[in-house]
């Protein structure tokens, strides 16, 4: 049984989301504010918070934020209002893990609850001690430090994941089905533009020119493949 903190202010929608994820078997908590959610979030030490971002005492961005400061490690799935990329890409850079653009489906949203829960108790698939080098690029596998001429480049639990999945098939194209799957443990028919957003987040930060990549490739029509 696994531990969700739910920090939103409908009531409605925090009460549907309680009772279907304890039908599903964890325990949830919930605030209606940030004051009160961060005083959850560090008194019971969930498993995986769900964070609104419109909150009535202080934006969830923010929310965020002081959770990532203050050690908080646990995925945080954020939930945005429909077409607002820039807070998507801001939510990422902050710290959170994965979010769900409002109204969303109850099937979709529970995915990508079990899909976190599974990636935090999974403990990764690299091969330990393997080093790749490419351009300016040095990735160890073993311990998952990525360093671009030297300088480290701090890289989230999912990008990284997102680097490996990609680096495993050595230059072969990778669907963003099959990224879904193998990186978030999406069940097929869950579709999502998750994939595009942490791309565009690992180009910003191996690229030189994100808008023109040197490593991570598009192929149009049927996904990504990493330049070795």
């Amino acid at each position: 049984m696994s531990r969700i903190l739910i920090i939103e202010d409908n009531p409605r929608l925090a009460e549907g989301l309680v009772q279907n994820l304890e039908i599903e078997g964890h325990r949830v908590t919930t605030a209606i504010d940030a004051t009160r959610g961060l005083a959850l979030a560090q008194a019971e030490a969930p498993d995986l918070i769900i964070l609104d971002l419109m909150l009535p005492d202080r934006p969830g961005l923010m929310v965020l934020r002081e959770l990532r400061e203050s050690g908080c490690r646990v995925p945080i799935l954020v939930l945005t209002a429909l077409g607002e990329e820039e807070d998507k890409v801001r939510g990422l850079r902050l710290g959170a893990d994965d979010y769900v653009a409002k109204p969303f489906g109850l099937l979709e949203l529970l995915a990508r609850v079990e899909a976190l829960l599974r990636r935090a108790r999974s403990d990764g698939t690299a091969p330990p001690g393997r080093l790749i080098r490419t351009g300016d690029l040095v990735i160890d596998c073993g311990t998952h430090a990525v360093t671009k001429r030297g300088t480290p480049i701090e890289l989230r639990p999912r990008e990284y994941q997102l680097l490996e999945a990609l680096l495993r098939r050595e230059g072969r194209v990778a669907s963003r089905l099959e990224l879904l799957q193998e990186v978030w443990g999406y069940h097929p028919e869950v579709s999502s533009r998750t994939v595009d957003t942490h791309v565009a987040e690992l180009r910003r930060k191996l690229e030189e020119d994100p808008a023109k990549p040197r490593y991570i490739i598009t192929v149009r029509k049927a996904g990504y493949r990493i330049e070795l």
